[in-house]
Order: C-alpha cells, then sequence, then structure tokens
C-alpha cells in the first residue's frame, strides 16, 4: 500500500515523514530526488540551464535553488514550466522506490502531490493541515524569507479546501508538533491493518 503524504509548505510534512520512518516504514522523499534529478551531469540540469540560463548555477556547478526559487516564483510560467520537465522524472523515480521497497506500506513525501496528479497513483492520501497563517510565519521563521515571498509560495501550491478534499487522512498540525507522534502512531497502526 502507498500512502501520498503531502500538505502546504510548511505544514510539517517532513516532521510527519521522521516520525512514520521511526515506524521502520520506508519513507521516499519528492524533495530528495528533485535534487538528484538535477545534481551536477544529470540531463535534467543541462535542460533546465537551457531553460533559465547560467546565472541559476552556483560556482560549484550545482542548482542554486534559491535563486531558481526567485525565478519560478516570480513567474507562474516559468515555474509551470520548470514542473513539466522535472515532475514526470520525480514521479517515475518515486514509483519506482515504492515499488522497490519491501516495507509493510510506503510513505511517498510529495509537496505537491496534488498539483502533479500523484494523488490519483496511490492508495491513501495522507494531509498534514495547518491555517495559512501559520504556513506564512513558520516559512519566514524557518526560510528567512520576506511576507511577500512566503504568499507567493503558499499561492504557487493547490489550496487547502482542494488538498483536503482528496485527503483520506488528515493531521491538523496548527499547534505544538507534541501531537504529531500520536498522531503517527495511531496511522501507523491503521495502515498497517489496512495493508494485512
Amino acid at each position: 500500500m502507498i500512502i501520498g503524504l503531502t500538505g502546504g509548505i510548511a505544514s510539517g510534512k517532513t516532521t510527519v515523514a521522521r516520525l512514520f520512518a521511526a515506524c521502520d516504514i520506508d519513507v521516499i522523499d519528492s524533495d530528495r530526488i528533485a535534487r538528484e534529478v538535477v545534481a551536477p551531469g544529470q540531463p535534467a540540469l543541462e535542460q533546465v540551464v537551457r531553460m533559465f540560463g547560467s546565472s541559476i548555477l552556483g560556482k560549484d556547478g550545482q542548482l542554486d535553488r534559491k535563486q531558481l526559487r526567485n525565478i519560478v516564483f516570480s513567474d507562474e510560467s516559468k515555474r509551470r514550466e520548470l514542473e513539466a520537465l522535472l515532475h514526470p522524472l520525480i514521479r517515475s523515480e518515486l514509483l519506482r522506490q515504492a515499488d522497490a521497497s519491501d516495507t509493510t506500506y510506503q510513505v511517498l513525501e510529495v509537496p505537491l502531490l496534488v498539483e502533479g496528479g500523484l494523488h490519483e497513483q496511490v492508495d491513501r492520501v495522507l494531509v498534514v493541515d495547518c491555517n495559512e497563517d501559520t504556513q506564512r510565519q513558520r516559512l519566514r521563521d524557518r526560510d528567512g524569507v520576506s511576507a511577500t515571498q512566503a504568499a507567493a509560495a503558499l499561492a504557487a501550491q493547490t489550496n487547502r479546501k482542494t488538498r483536503l478534499a482528496v485527503a483520506d487522512d488528515v493531521i491538523v498540525n496548527d499547534s505544538v508538533v507534541t501531537v504529531l507522534p500520536g498522531a503517527v502512531d495511531e496511522l501507523d497502526h491503521c495502515y498497517r491493518l489496512l495493508s494485512a
């Protein structure tokens, strides 16, 4: 059984993913895969440079993710162009790794699960949810971005209503993170029963 874990930016997905990993479940991180497909020497990096120019490369030849983020969050057409290139590569590798896994179930940690249509290819969708004011503040605290950049990052994702409409399970993370371990333990038990 494949669980698609998603949520808005700065909702707590990564913390929830770590808790599932602590339950001895394979958690396959789309952000890690996204970094791998644009590593130096990978064909996708060459295509991204052709799309956006060499200014998106650091002196070490690595993708300057902050520079690229500034470009794509300020121009929706450029963001869509980047997604059209990278999402199929990332999706393919996510599903390959899930297929190779031998844990009772697998968790695919995918921030853009709904936007990329991957929610239709998993068995259950788990949404980590919090209100947008909390997201904006966490994003500003975590990444040091401006209020405008935080708002643009939220606007680039599917809205809460759409995400929650496809959810089979929801963890609300509006307050302290101490509630997360109990919520994950309950879902782990449920998923193991459903996978049996």
